[in-house]
Parts: structure tokens; C-alpha cells; sequence
């Protein structure tokens, strides 16, 4: 057996046979979990409720219906297949012109308008898993150190890192500030990475956060421009939640934060970008980099041909986003709709006790359990996570897999599911919470009567040893008050 694992390592290349992938973690335990007893309403009641993936499919209808009034859009219909030839054939990795306008415009409707992307700069790549990868393809050697707050999305370690050699330095945010991104957070960081001799090359943030569900304010965002100016690093901001905000604060992209800051090197700044979370589309796997660096823009562009986005998906989105009126009502309906069932969720959860991170974008939250562990430590979180997981069978995720300073932290995903399965959901966290309630209640009094027991035959005699007869007992006896 040994020798064979070691041909095995012989065989196969590093990156094959290391385990930086981060899929040994209870986030990526979780889904296997759900794929291995998938719930359903009739055919599998009792099986798990998947609110691990942040998905969004809240707003399918809509873009159904556009598909369906826009046939020409796709070539792949009666109404587009003159098109056919044109876009089936070889396209470079630049992308279709039309398709790169339309993502550039789109970016800069969701921000507000305050910002105009340059459609030359919009690279392709396949959803933002390989976006991800690519910048840091284009700014770190192996060994290098991306600094990132924490907590943050464990795919983190499977996109930055595991092919690319890239170390990651969590930045330790805290709930006594909401998990608020400090500059003195950031310093403690970096100073950690240079007594572990890592060369620091730039920090990367998601904006809106994942897995708080909240928006960077201006403040911070100028803050970490100025830090990575300072040390001049890189400041890489992933925003593929930023239309998926429904709740003030507006989201604010880096790209309007600089716009008004003097001695700004933009060379440094980059950003991350998807239609995955705000369109509701992973399938489509579009990603893409935007960086204000002429040459890291070119090496991606360079880099993108390795996984780009399919000509005929790029067509027909490049139809759907020019349309400002399908956008507008999309960008609207949306929000409306992720309010109303993080309410529903949320307000679900406080009928029980449970509270939540205040947050305003996403498509989860941040739950608070710490209450329920039976002891405060991240072994205590596993324990409560396998219950809820196995027990309670809903697949929420661990604040330790997103690297969270403390423990009791859960993210949970709700626009992922129907009306139906919500109800259901919640009807088994409140069944949950009320079971470990009555449970915590009748440990605690019979561990007082036993208590109160053990006390009463120890220090009061209930027979007199001289006379052999009763003693009287007081009212207030501790034997007393155990009987009553």
C-alpha cells in the first residue's frame, strides 16, 4: 500500500496530489450531504434542505419571459438561427464587442450610474472562480501572500491559491464591531505575514461581503485604498453580490471610491465581477476581470483564452443587457424580492430566539448560534453543525469554514429554495431551538434537584442519633424545597 501511494505522488504533478483545493471542509461536507439525500417536498420529505449554495433563483420568471418574447436573441431558435454561422465560428479572446459593452454598461447601472466602466478593459473569463484565479495569476508567484478579511468565502482557497502557490493571511474582523474591516485589523495582518517571512502582494475583499451579507461604507473603501497605496500592494475587490443589495446602504464599487482620491496609484486597484449571483446564471459561467493596469489587463486578456465565455452565451446575453428596460424592471423586482425573504427568514428565526448580523445584500445571512453551543469553541460549533446537519437535515454552513475568529457563526442561504421549502426549513429550526430549549430546561432542574438533594442528606439529619425519633424539619429545608 505504501509503495503504491508513493509511485502514485511520483506519477502525478503537485498540484494533483496537495490538498489546498479547501474541499476537506464542512462547507464542501455539507453539500455532499445534501447531494447524497436531496429534499423533496413529496418524494423525499425528510431529506436534506440545501442552504449551503448561494444561489439565486428568485427572479427565473423574469428572464424566462425574456428568452421567451426575444427568440432572436438565441441562435439556437427559428427566430436567431441566421445568426448562427456568424457566432459558432471562431471568436477570439477578446470577446464579441457587443457582449463586452453590454457587461460594461450593466456594471455601471448597478453601481448607480456614478461610474463608467470601459468596455476595452472587460475581460472574459469562465464565472468568477476563474476570474479569481487569473488576477492572481497576473500579480502573485508561488509563496506570495494575499491578505483577506475574515470571515470570507472558503472557495477562496480553491480559487487564489490552489493552483497559483498563493499563501493566505486571514485579516480578523470582530463581532463586537458588526466584523467591520479595521485599519489596525489589517496592519496586525500584515505584520503577521512578514514575521512568517511571506511577501505580502495585495489584500482582496468581497463587496458585498460574503458570507456577512453586508456593503462596504465609503469610509472603509478609502481606507484600504490608502492602506495598499501605503505598502503599495494590490487591492483586489470582488463584487459579484453588488446588485443583489436590498437594503440601504447603496453598494459603492472601488471604481467610484477612486475616483475622488488624490495620489491614487490605479495601477494597483482591480476588480472581480460576475453575472452568477445578480443575473441567477452560474450555469452561463460568466466571469470577468476589470483592472485599471494596463499590462495586468493584457496578461489576462492573454490568460482568458484557457476559459472563456461560449460565443453563443455571450450573444445572447449581450441582447438581454442592452435591453434597459428588461434591466431596469430585473434590477428593481430583485431587490424587492431578496427584502422580502430575508425578512421572512429572518423574522423567522427571532420567533425562536435566534438573531442575525444586520445585513442589506446577498443571498444569505449571517446567524448567530452561540447561545446553542454547549461549549464556546469551534469544537463546539462542529458538534452543533453535524446535529443540524444530520439531525435537523438542513446544510447551513459553519462560521469556522469561512475562517471566522469565533465560534457559533452560521451562513445561510435563502433564495435558493420555493415558498414551500422555506416553511419547512424554518418550521424545523423552530422545532429544533424548542426541543434544545425544553432539553437545557430539564437538564437544569434535575441537575438542581440533584444538587438540592445531595446537600439536603449531607448537612441535615433527618433523624436525631440520641432519641431516635423524626427531627423537625423547617419549611425552608433544602429537602423541602426539592420535594415541591
Amino acid at each position: 500500500m505504501e509503495i503504491k501511494r508513493k509511485n502514485k505522488t511520483q506519477l502525478l504533478s503537485k498540484i494533483a496530489t496537495n490538498d489546498r483545493h479547501g474541499e476537506n471542509s464542512p462547507y464542501f461536507d455539507g453539500w455532499k450531504a445534501y447531494d447524497n439525500n436531496p429534499f423533496h417536498p413529496t418524494q423525499n420529505p425528510n431529506g436534506v434542505i440545501q442552504m449551503g449554495l448561494a444561489e439565486n433563483k428568485l427572479c427565473f420568471d423574469l428572464i424566462k419571459k425574456w428568452i421567451m418574447e426575444n427568440p432572436d436573441a438565441s441562435i439556437c431558435t427559428a427566430g436567431g438561427v441566421d445568426k448562427f454561422k456568424d457566432v459558432a465560428i471562431f471568436q477570439d479572446y477578446h470577446g464579441l464587442k457587443e457582449f463586452r459593452e453590454a457587461i460594461a454598461k450593466f456594471m455601471g447601472r448597478v453601481g448607480g450610474n456614478k461610474v463608467t466602466f470601459d468596455a476595452s478593459r472587460i475581460v472574459m473569463s469562465s464565472g468568477a472562480t476563474g476570474a479569481n484565479e487569473t488576477i492572481m495569476f497576473c500579480l502573485v508567484n508561488p509563496g506570495d501572500a494575499f491578505l483577506v478579511p475574515s470571515p470570507y468565502y472558503p472557495g477562496f482557497a480553491r480559487d487564489l491559491r490552489w493552483r497559483t502557490g498563493l499563501e493566505i493571511v486571514p485579516v480578523d474582523c470582530k463581532s463586537s464591531n458588526n466584523f467591520r474591516i479595521t485599519r489596525a485589523a489589517m496592519e496586525d495582518a500584515y505584520e503577521k505575514a512578514q514575521k512568517w517571512n511571506l511577501n505580502v502582494k495585495g489584500i482582496i475583499i468581497a463587496n458585498p461581503s460574503n458570507p456577512l451579507g453586508t456593503t462596504l461604507d465609503i469610509e472603509t473603501m478609502r481606507s484600504l485604498v490608502a492602506f495598499v497605496n501605503e505598502k503599495n500592494i494590490h487591492l483586489v475587490c470582488d463584487e459579484i453580490y453588488a446588485a443583489t443589495v436590498f437594503d440601504s446602504p447603496r453598494f459603492v464599487s472601488v471604481a467610484e471610491v477612486i475616483q475622488d482620491m488624490d495620489c491614487c496609484n490605479r495601477d494597483l486597484i482591480h476588480i472581480v465581477y460576475s453575472l452568477s449571483k445578480d443575473m441567477g446564471i452560474p450555469g452561463f459561467r460568466v466571469g470577468i476581470v476589470y483592472s485599471f493596469n494596463d499590462d495586468v489587463m493584457l496578461c489576462a486578456r492573454k490568460m482568458s483564452s484557457f476559459g472563456l465565455v461560449s460565443s453563443q452565451t455571450q450573444y445572447l446575453l449581450a441582447s438581454m443587457l442592452s435591453d434597459d428596460g428588461f434591466v431596469g424592471n430585473f434590477l428593481r423586482e430583485s431587490s424587492k424580492r431578496l427584502a422580502k425573504r430575508h425578512y421572512v427568514f429572518t423574522k423567522g428565526l427571532e420567533q425562536v430566539g435566534i438573531s442575525c448580523l444586520t445585513s442589506n445584500a446577498g443571498l444569505f445571512f449571517w446567524m448567530d448560534m452561540r447561545l446553542l453551543l454547549k461549549e464556546q469553541s469551534f469544537e463546539g460549533e462542529i458538534e452543533l453543525w453535524r446535529v443540524i446537519l444530520n439531525e435537523v437535515k438542513l446544510n447551513v454552513s459553519p462560521g469556522s469554514s469561512f475562517q471566522c475568529s469565533e465560534p457559533g457563526w452560521f451562513r445561510v442561504c435563502f433564495a435558493n429554495m420555493d415558498d414551500e421549502t422555506v416553511e419547512v426549513a424554518l418550521n424545523r429550526i423552530r422545532a429544533f431551538v424548542l426541543n434544545r430549549e425544553n432539553q437545557e430546561s430539564n437538564r437544569s432542574k434535575r441537575c438542581w434537584r440533584k444538587k438540592h438533594l445531595r446537600l439536603s442528606f449531607s448537612s441535615t439529619r433527618l433523624y436525631d442519633e440520641t432519641i431516635m425519633s423524626p427531627c423537625m424539619i423547617s419549611p425552608h429545608s433544602p429537602l423541602v424545597r426539592a420535594k415541591t
